[in-house]
């Protein structure tokens, strides 16, 4: 393996524009989720008064390297989601500090304006998605992240949440995707003919005949949109990480072999360990100086590459 994994320390709009244009195969990134945690640093993502104010800041954060990707590139952002309460986010500057989970925002103008309500889901994940799908881009997926072992909720009045979205967006109709790359095994298989010809599908009056499957005897199936990964401990930081089996197959799939992936909020450094595991190159953006570190020494025993 002799992969290069490249940390950049910035803000990540501006570290985006030193990247040379048409250079980046795909971009995998989990940015800081809407009003969830402080990650004690100025300047950072997530803590906006408001959620039209991160939904901005998302889409500008897309249209700063928008130029920088090539025209076939994916990108593969995983969005978490939260509620709006009176409790807000509890800043606690230089320290990291979370809310209770329905205490992600508090948005008090939203509340009297009757936009959202207190304790309503803000929706986040599909919010941005049409956000960025109105400035142009392409949604091509919606993938489910099943958690398996969820955080522990308290709450009695609504269901634990034990999942997330990743979205698979691309600037253009015709991208790089290997589909035969992450196939899943099928779990059963047979050897029946069946005749198209004599389904109802096929003999509905004005209906196209159609083609298609006859015998079911493949060994693989194309990967579904349901992905269930547990979560993983990380006991160098006290941020939530990317599970390396989550973003392998968005690696796999959506950037060539020898390629560039971009992650602009590089944190432990997941992207840059699964890019170089799987023959990609990686370019990882962190803000805050502490995560590089971590990043750093991790990668260093893991990969044993020194950045």
């Amino acid at each position: 393996m002799n992969k290069k994994i490249k940390i950049l320390q910035g803000n990540c709009i501006d570290k985006i524009k030193e990247l040379e244009d048409n250079s980046i195969d795909c971009v995998v990134s989990s940015p800081p989720y809407f009003g969830l945690r402080d990650y004690g640093t100025d300047e950072q993502f997530g803590l906006e008064k408001t959620y039209q104010d991160y939904l901005a800041n998302t889409v500008k954060v897309f249209e700063t390297f928008k130029p920088k990707l090539k025209d076939t590139a994916t990108i593969w952002w995983n969005v978490g989601d939260s509620y709006n309460s009176t409790n807000g986010f509890c800043r606690n500057k230089g320290k990291y500090k979370r809310p209770g989970r329905d205490g992600g925002s508090n948005d008090k103008k939203l509340i009297k304006d009757n936009i959202v309500k207190e304790k309503d889901l803000l929706m986040i994940p599909n919010r941005v998605a049409i956000a960025l799908q109105e400035a142009g881009w392409y949604i091509r997926s919606e993938i489910i992240w099943h958690k398996p072992n969820p955080m522990p909720e308290s709450v009695k009045d609504r269901p634990t949440s034990c999942h997330e979205k990743i979205w698979l967006i691309t600037k253009n109709k015709k991208y790089y995707y290997d589909a035969d790359a992450i196939k899943e095994k099928t779990i059963t298989f047979d050897s029946n003919i069946r005749d198209r010809d004599t389904t109802k599908l096929n003999n509905t009056p004005g209906r196209s005949k159609m083609g298609g499957l006859k015998e079911n005897n493949y060994l693989t199936k194309n990967k579904r949109n349901v992905w269930t990964v547990t979560t993983k401990p990380f006991r160098g930081a006290h941020f939530a990480t990317f599970p390396k089996d989550l973003i392998e197959p968005c690696i796999k799939a959506g950037c060539p072999e020898n390629g560039i992936v971009l992650d602009p909020f590089g944190g432990a450094g997941t992207t840059g360990i699964v890019s170089a595991l799987n023959n990609r190159n990686a370019i990882l953006i962190e803000l805050n100086p502490e995560y590089i570190k971590i990043a750093e020494d991790r990668i260093e025993k893991e990969l044993g590459l020194f950045i």
